[in-house]
């Protein structure tokens, strides 16, 4: 078995995390699991469920300090042009490069991602840093129509202030990075909050990100400090974070349970929300669609990441006249995909972040069977081999209906199958949960696939065509609708969240026509 302690600690090292970031019992033992004495947070890697590491917590204060620093750092990074901000973006996205292998590495030892997930993880981060530097010279206003003669209208886009970011262990890395990336060409300082079992990779970016910024200083550039702060801790830090009135914006990532009370508190103060939360994601297959094709977007779709993606294929809608066929193909697949250590080759499908994610994918089996649901799969495995750590076979569920746990967004690799008669029928029972993340229609009719994309279609913020629900490019804006939270993130004009727009009017001839025909003669 890969002693994972001592190479997280030759990863860290390599990535240029400081030694004072991690408690002294991180670095002097070899055994860390299992020690309550030991002090900081404990970091358990799914992949053996053994502790690799303890790392040091913010205090409160240490939150509050924090967040005044990247208050401060706005006050100076707003005032810098918005193309040399998106110089050290640039910078990022070559440190990025240069860290790619170690970084993407660390990923899959810390949330259990396969390596090629691991990679393009970082790579992912890569792509919206090139995308921000282009956007760093277009943060565009308009030039607007007036009514008054020798008047000019326009609005322009200003720096809003510190971003704060609280990511999800799923995508430990690249959702904190789709925000850093805009934020700073926008002209905001980031205070991110990683989740509590990710904080090795925030502690990596954080390192990262200083050799940009140290090489952006040595061009001459003035890089005030806290211009990235990074908080781990648990839900009091978090608290602090959503409740300053220094952070005008928050983004979070997480269970919907989580952006409710976040939205709340956020909306209280009047500050902004971009909220990325639950999916309970579902795709259509009609009779015209190509099964082949179909077959292997529904399997990564369904059972990549082990389930633990927020786009996760759950929901599987198939056409009464082809659904036979097609599931015992699919049950195949269920059957046969390998199962095991993402960093052993060959392996598809990872563990589960923990024991609560395997408890409550079992209850929701449990209530599935209990509705008339057929399962294949879902047992645990490999549990001789990593008695600590969750690995799953993904759980294939011939449902009757759509109704009791169908109707619930479950964090595991489980895929719920109804049949369905009529593309109308689909679409409603597809629409019919309270998330709205992600969709796709597997279909060579023109005519269904443009139904599907319509107003009268999918209500979810991402609908795809022949490609199963996961995955989103990062020049396309990222998020849902409903209980999902209605934020975007990533790429097309979501840097609008990050900005502050400002309405002017400038009158620059000798007299003062009013609009709207209004007279205010004062003689």
């Amino acid at each position: 078995m890969t002693d994972l302690v001592a190479e997280t600690r030759s990863l860290l090292a390599a990535l240029g995390v400081a030694a004072d970031a991690l408690t002294s019992d991180s670095l002097a033992s070899d055994s860390l699991a299992g020690d309550p004495s030991a002090g900081g947070l404990p970091v358990r890697s799914p992949v053996t469920g053994q502790d690799i590491a303890r790392v040091v917590t913010a205090t409160p204060q240490a939150a509050r300090d924090g967040i005044a620093a990247a208050h401060a750092a706005f006050r100076a990074w707003r005032l810098v042009p918005a193309p040399r901000r998106g110089e050290l973006v640039r910078l990022l996205g070559e440190e990025l490069r240069a860290a790619k292998h170690a970084l993407g590495r660390l990923v899959s030892i810390e949330v259990g991602k396969s390596p090629s997930e691991g990679q393009g993880e970082v790579q992912e981060m890569i792509d919206i840093c090139d995308f921000a530097v282009g956007l760093s010279r277009q943060l565009h206003g308009l030039t607007i129509a007036t009514e008054r003669p020798e008047h000019r209208m326009m609005e322009t886009w200003h720096p809003l202030g510190v971003t704060g970011v609280i990511s999800a262990f799923n995508f430990p890395v690249a959702v904190w990075s789709w925000n850093a990336a805009l934020a700073l060409v926008c002209g905001n300082p980031v205070v991110w909050k990683p989740s509590e079992k990710a904080p090795l990779t925030a502690l990596a970016c954080q390192a990262v990100f200083a050799r940009a910024a140290a090489r952006f200083a040595e061009s001459g550039a003035q890089v005030p400090d806290g211009l990235l702060v990074v908080l781990n801790g648990g839900r009091e830090i978090g608290e602090i974070l959503v409740d300053h009135p220094d952070v005008p914006l928050v983004s979070a990532t997480g269970s919907t349970a989580m952006g409710r009370a976040v939205g709340q508190r956020l909306a209280a103060r009047f500050a902004r929300a971009i909220l990325e939360l639950g999916g309970n994601n579902a795709a259509i297959v009609t009779p015209s669609a190509d099964l082949e094709l179909t077959l292997r977007g529904v399997a990564f779709a369904a059972m990549g990441t082990a389930g633990q993606r927020c786009t996760t294929l759950r929901r599987l809608f198939v056409h009464d006249s082809i659904h036979d066929a097609f599931v015992a193909r699919l049950r195949a697949a269920y059957q046969s995909v390998t199962v095991g250590s993402p960093l052993d080759e060959g392996n598809l499908v990872g563990p589960l972040i923990d024991a609560a994610s395997f408890a409550r994918m079992q209850q929701a089996l449990d209530a599935a069977r209990a509705l008339g649901g057929v399962v294949t799969g879902g047992m645990r495995e490999s549990a001789d081999l990593y008695p600590d750590a969750f690995y799953v076979r993904p759980a294939l569920v011939e449902m009757p209906a759509q109704a009791g746990p169908v109707l619930q967004e479950t964090f595991a690799p489980i895929l719920y199958v109804m049949k369905y008669s009529d593309l109308d029928q689909a679409i409603a029972l597809q629409n019919a949960v309270p998330q709205g993340l992600s969709s796709s229609i597997f279909t060579t009719d023109l005519r269904q696939a443009e139904r599907f994309l319509s107003g009268a279609g999918s209500d979810c913020g991402i609908a795809n065509v022949n490609i199963g629900t996961s995955g989103a490019e990062i020049g396309g804006a990222f998020g849902g609708e409903k209980e999902t939270g209605g934020g975007r993130e990533s790429g097309s004009d979501a840097w609008k969240a990050y900005m502050r727009r400002a309405t002017n009017t400038i009158n620059y001839g000798a007299t003062l026509p009013l609009a709207q025909g209004v007279s205010f003669d004062i003689g």
